[in-house]
């Protein structure tokens, strides 16, 4: 067998778990390592702000070559340090095994700092590892280091003034008190990568600190209604489990679930809706006019418009459905073209669009209220009209929760699920964008993309971005049509 080499990722792989370290050495190509549109966004989006550092710590080498070119690397590096660069971007090193390449190492007197850049906005557990792994790497290859940092985004910066973007956190303490675990671990990584694949029974950390690509492979296919799915009961449905409850329809009477999960567990012991009397009063507020109102947002890391900060939910996108007192609607929709700030264009549009109805209905109505109160703020002009759009919201989430269940919300009252339950013919899968994160990366893509799309494209993209708001909008009207025939019969 050749020589197994790690890399940071590797052994931060391997401290999740060993089974997921050894598929990921062995298989290399297997399907399961293939990035998706959101986990590729994700490694984009750190790509970019890991440039932008540089920035914030200027005058220094890159080296700017391809990742597993490992002997050029670890040859470019050595000519930067002892050329005397102030600082060296990428700066690779190898030692016990494992290969290292810093975000940035930064030369001061009369040793060397050590930069973590991450795209987050504060310092999470894991990072301390990351961090500790690569300091051990740079000690054995002969590097005097002093510092450690983090350097993530700071939320408090706000465009234009990107002076602060960063804040650099010195987690030297924390990563000293792991350092002197770092060699054993690799020893014992690099061991278990010699045998044969490890038996590690499934856990929490299948999914912490991330979720792990090859979870289809350990987890067993739960049976429907598995106990799991109970509402809000995560940590006591796997005691259920082992206590032999494996579906909700094992759960007898006496066991106490709480009002939500207690009428989920009617719905799917009578595999029926169940509608408590309760909804028509629940509905009370919900009476015509009424305009239906859906955002779609970007989450940018480095923000581009005026008093926007990191990753900021910045509405580009809306649909409005108006339901007169006649019944009849009315639809009303709009969407940015370009990267200028199209924050005010849009609000003229939602404020003539909701103009009519005595009340706002959307689904988790919070985002939306949020939504609107940050563009108050950022368009005093139009502050006053917006924060009435925002006073007239009604949120239709709380009165499905507690009012209504479906067998096949399966735990959950997003609207992904409660739509295609209650109105089986409004099913997102039909659709080309069928989630909200995607619908943001694409809004990202056709507004930010900076090679403009061509143009069939585009108009593509903007026709599927529409349908996929529109049917938010739409499914909200066919839901509250529905539970109003509910509390009425």
């Amino acid at each position: 067998m050749p020589p197994i080499g790690l890399s940071k990722s590797r052994v931060m792989a391997g401290l999740q778990c060993h089974k997921y370290l050894w598929w990921r050495v062995h298989e290399p190509t297997a399907p399961e390592l293939a990035f998706d549109a959101t986990v590729q966004a994700a490694f984009d989006r750190g790509t970019r702000v890991g440039q932008v550092a540089r920035d914030y710590v200027p005058g220094g080498v890159a080296i700017d070559l391809p990742y597993d070119a490992y002997t050029e690397r670890l040859s470019a590096t050595r000519q930067a340090l002892e050329a005397g660069a102030p600082a060296v971007y990428e700066a690779s090193f190898r030692a016990d095994g494992v290969f290292v390449a810093v975000d940035i190492l930064e030369r001061g007197h009369p040793d060397f700092r050590l930069i973590e850049v991450k795209s987050s906005t504060g310092v999470k557990e894991h990072y301390i590892a990351d961090v500790a792994i690569q300091a051990h790497v740079l000690r054995q290859s002969g590097v005097p280091l002093g510092r450690q940092e983090l350097m993530h985004l700071n939320r408090a910066c706000a465009y234009p003034d990107l002076s602060n973007l960063f804040a650099r956190a010195d987690v030297s303490e924390a990563v000293e008190a792991v350092a002197a675990d770092v060699p054993g671990t690799i020893a014992e990584q690099l061991e278990m990568l010699r045998g044969p694949v490890p038996d590690v029974p499934t856990g929490p950390h299948c999914t912490t600190p991330y979720a792990c690509p090859f979870m289809s492979r350990c987890w067993p296919a739960l049976p429907a209604h598995h106990v799991t799915t109970l509402y809000r009961l995560k940590p006591r449905a796997f005691e259920l489990d082992e206590q032999g409850y494996r579906t909700i329809h094992d759960l007898p009477e006496e066991i106490s679930l709480g009002p939500i999960p207690d009428r989920q567990r009617r719905a799917v012991r009578e595999n029926r809706l169940i509608v408590e009397p309760t909804l028509r009063q629940a509905l009370a507020p919900f009476a015509p006019p009424l305009a239906f109102l859906d955002f779609e947002t970007v989450s940018l890391a480095i923000p581009v418009w005026n008093g926007c900060h990191p990753y900021d939910q910045v509405p580009v996108q809306f649909s409005c459905d108006v339901e007169g007192a006649d019944g009849q609607v009315t639809h009303h929709e709009w969407l940015a073209d370009g990267p200028e700030d199209s924050r005010r264009a849009l609000a003229v549009r939602l404020i003539r669009a909701c103009e009519p109805a005595r009340a706002i209905v959307a689904y988790y109505a919070g985002f939306e209220r949020r939504c609107i109160e940050e563009m108050a703020e950022a368009l005093p002009a139009l502050a006053a009209p917006l924060r009435r759009v925002a006073a007239r919201l009604v949120d239709l989430l709380p009165v499905v929760r507690n009012h209504v269940y479906h067998p096949d919300f399966g735990g959950g009252f997003g609207l992904k699920r409660v739509l295609p339950a209650l109105v089986p013919e409004l099913r997102y899968d039909d659709l080309a964008i069928s989630d909200g994160a995607i619908a943001s990366l694409e809004l990202e893509r056709l507004l930010f993309g900076g090679a403009p799309l061509a143009g069939e494209t585009r108009v593509q993209l903007r026709a599927n971005l529409l349908a996929y708001c529109r049917q938010d909008t739409w499914g909200l009207v066919r839901i509250l049509r529905l539970l109003r025939e509910l509390a009425a019969g």
